[in-house]
């Protein structure tokens, strides 16, 4: 019994230490390279999307889910997951009101758009810790 419950210790600490464990946070967010992950052609459509989507929830819970053109990005996604499943070339996704909206993308241009999206909220939330100061008059710059 002792045996197991030291193994069982010993992979928990491996897996913690690898960082096979770790969530996508804003911590994360910051180390990524955009022009890797968020790209089709290097990426591929599919794992692209998923990027966008694991880091947009992160976004959301934190309040700072992008809206662009009347468009939500969770909605994005959603019709770029659609477009993946019917082949569509293009994709027209519904508003933050449930409404289709006028926006019309190619399909991989929105997925690259949501990805930008979703993971460039955090890596902005991540900086205005420390870049607010510079927008107050009278604390960084001089007029």
């Amino acid at each position: 019994m002792r045996k197991l419950t030291t193994i069982i210790a010993t992979i928990g600490l491996a897996a913690i230490i690898s960082g096979c464990t770790s969530e996508p946070s804003i911590a994360s967010a910051t180390k990524l390279d955009l022009n890797t992950v968020c790209s089709v052609e290097k990426s591929g459509i599919k794992s692209v999307i998923e990027t966008a989507s694991t880091y947009n929830a992160v976004a959301q819970a934190k309040g700072l889910e992008f809206r662009r053109l009347g468009v939500n990005n969770s909605a994005l996604i959603a019709s770029v997951e659609e477009a993946i499943k019917t082949g569509a070339k293009e994709v027209n996704p519904n508003d933050f009101k449930g409404k289709t909206s006028k926006t019309k993308l190619e399909t991989t241009f929105a997925a690259e758009r949501a990805c930008r999206f979703a993971v460039v909220a955090l890596i902005q939330a991540n900086e205005a810790k420390s870049a607010w100061k510079d927008a107050v008059p009278g604390m960084g710059l001089k007029y």
